[in-house]
């Protein structure tokens, strides 16, 4: 017996949709954000819970900024309400990108995980997220399989790179 015919169209669903919200610049931006404001919360935390907080708090207000930003540049072309739209689902990536990270910090919590070692998967996370993404662009240029490997790879890196620049500013 073969599978229902809706099954492949369901997967590509699930598939697009996932490329849509974490293969984004807002989404990028957002891991590589949260990431370095998880880094950063790390110094001034009791708790994960208190690194959680302080970090998902500060990517909210840099989401509401780019929304706030992303309205007024588009308000005169398009009016309020669809500018506003528009910036929600354009700087939305910003929140889901930081949602396998959140659930690393909160398994690391639940599991009475330290703190250092919380930072630390939460740093993985990211290393790995940003690796598929950079395999995945790779990939859609055709590149042969090391160069897709190392392109993850490099890619990975530089946006760890980034982290440490921003925690090394702040």
């Amino acid at each position: 017996m073969s599978a229902p015919a809706t099954s492949p169209s369901v997967w590509r669903r699930i598939v697009t949709w996932l490329d849509v919200r974490f293969r984004s610049p807002a989404a990028i931006y957002g891991l590589i954000v949260f990431t370095a404001f998880v880094t950063i919360a790390e110094d001034h935390a009791e708790s994960i819970e208190d690194m959680l907080a302080t970090s998902v708090a500060s990517l909210i207000v840099f989401f509401i900024a780019h929304v706030f930003a992303h309205t007024l540049t588009e308000h005169s072309e398009h009016g309020f309400r669809a500018a506003t739209r528009n910036a929600l689902r354009h700087g939305a990536g910003m929140l889901y990108a930081s949602v396998p990270s959140i659930i690393v910090l909160v398994v690391s919590d639940l599991t009475g995980a330290t703190l250092a070692d919380a930072v630390d998967n939460c740093l993985l996370t990211a290393f790995i997220v940003l690796a598929i993404l950079g395999y995945h662009a790779f990939q859609s240029r055709r590149a042969p399989v090391l160069g897709r490997i190392l392109g993850a790879l490099a890619t990975a890196m530089l946006g760890i790179f980034i982290v440490i620049l921003e925690y090394g500013f702040h």
